[in-house]
């Protein structure tokens, strides 16, 4: 069943949903060269503490830390230790979210470390976040679930193909095992979001107003395929190749989407899609 909320729930979401975004700002400012993924667990931790709302990741299935630090070739699920030293170069995917009076945010973003970064690493990024927006616009009142499925699919398809040099790499692998969910009164709840059309998923649900998803495409450099580590979190790419992680949770309401992790609530980035992102019941 897809829960459907209110006006005063979604809310309640935008709360939660702000957190996440300080998680993001304050950890983002921490993932530089030197530090260890352990550094930005705890820095979450404080953020969390300061705004006195709780961590939905930190025992879910028991997972034993407050984010998810994702390096390089981990595509999800990586667990933040001391032994795991950002380097100059590196990308990181940091997923997180947070509780406020029993209702989640969930959102996740790539960054890069440090400098000199790899063209390929970047547009890899630019690609994966570009599709997240695109899944967002597409997410209309009407529309059925997999209009977002194609329009997050569609968009990475017609990216250039990644290359090095003169060398294509062929093209994008959008990670097939993992995807977007519903979110509200738990983390994840129906429906399950996948990153592509799928025939034997069929239409899936007619979106209405109070419809809330974590929407989170998952891309790779190769692979659309991946393994868990012997820890049975750790997702790395089936073949090595570096992965890009974008997330946001999105309410759908009667004027349109309002993205409850993003500062401004969407608006800068629905827009230059010709789309107005719904009022903020926060401002």
């Amino acid at each position: 069943m897809v829960q459907i909320k209110t006006p005063e729930q979604i809310a309640k979401m935008r709360e939660a949903g702000l957190v996440v975004a300080a998680i993001h700002a304050a950890t983002r400012e921490a993932a530089v060269p030197g530090a260890t993924t352990r550094d930005l667990d705890e820095v979450a931790r404080k953020v969390l503490a300061e705004h006195g709302a709780k961590s939905n990741f930190l025992g879910y299935g028991g997972f034993p830390a407050t984010i998810c630090t994702s390096v390089n070739e981990v595509v999800v699920h990586g667990i933040p230790d001391e032994k795991t030293v950002l380097e100059d170069g590196d990308i990181i995917s940091v997923d997180c979210g947070a509780i406020v009076d029993g209702w989640h945010g969930d959102a996740a973003y790539t960054a890069f470390v440090g400098t000199g970064h790899a063209p390929e690493l970047i547009e890899l990024s630019r690609v994966t976040e570009g599709s997240m927006w695109a899944g967002i616009a597409a997410m209309r009142v009407g529309a059925r679930l997999v209009d977002i499925s194609r329009a997050i699919e569609t968009y990475i398809k017609r990216q250039p193909r990644p290359a090095v040099g003169d060398h294509s790499l062929g093209r994008y692998g959008i990670v097939e095992d993992y995807g977007g969910h519903g979110i509200g009164t738990e983390m994840h709840m129906d429906p399950h979001l996948l990153n592509y059309v799928s025939r034997k998923r069929g239409k899936g649900p007619k979106l209405v107003p109070g419809f809330c998803l974590a929407i989170e495409p998952m891309v790779s450099l190769g692979t659309p395929h991946t393994e868990v580590l012997e820890d049975d979190w750790t997702v790395v790419s089936s073949d090595g190749t570096w992965s890009s992680h974008w997330e946001h949770s999105v309410a759908l309401t009667e004027e349109g989407p309002l993205v409850l992790t993003a500062v401004d609530g969407g608006k800068a980035r629905l827009a230059e899609l010709g789309v107005t992102a719904a009022p903020d019941p926060l401002a």
